[in-house]
């Protein structure tokens, strides 16, 4: 009987998976429409005496996403103002809904991957996972691993679309 031989194990194919980077922490919202008289206008002295009553400590150590469901023009300055009463408590704070924060979360940490260990090595990124990645991750990866990496593919390491084979 012959012996099964794992051609994908030996082949020196690494596999990242961006799914790995995606946050796992909870992203807290700050709505300003809750702070809209009528549901429309922002009165800029009620404004600041309702962000007075907040207990910003439910904000320690969480992503917030500071944002507005409702249609309504918000001034600049209020967006800054609520940054500036999260500051001291958050981990982090964006501008934009939980999903676009997520997705600025993920960015920023496949920008912190390290490319030596891909150095002149076979890279599969995979896809196809369980969780939906923004196609933007993936043109972050591609865009720091063509420059040290052998190959870059796309896929499964069983079943891959080339994209990349340095020359």
């Amino acid at each position: 009987m012959e012996a099964i031989i794992n051609k994908v194990a030996e082949s020196g194919i690494i596999s990242l998976d961006l799914e790995s980077y995606l946050p796992k922490e909870s992203i807290a919202v700050f709505d300003l429409k809750d702070y809209l008289f009528m549901g429309l206008i922002l009165k800029e002295k009620d404004f600041r005496a309702s962000l007075l009553t907040i207990d910003w400590n439910q904000y320690t150590h969480k992503h917030v996403a500071i944002t507005c469901s409702a249609d309504a023009v918000i001034p600049m300055w209020a967006n800054m103002l609520v940054a500036s009463y999260l500051q001291p408590v958050a981990e982090s704070i964006g501008f934009g809904t939980e999903q676009q924060i997520r997705e600025q979360l993920l960015l920023e940490r496949v920008k912190q991957i390290n490319t030596e260990e891909y150095l002149d090595k076979r890279v599969v990124v995979k896809g196809c996972g369980e969780t939906p990645i923004p196609e933007a991750a993936y043109v972050m990866i591609t865009h720091k691993l063509r420059a040290v990496a052998k190959s870059i593919m796309y896929g499964e390491p069983c079943s891959t679309v080339p994209i990349y084979k340095k020359k």
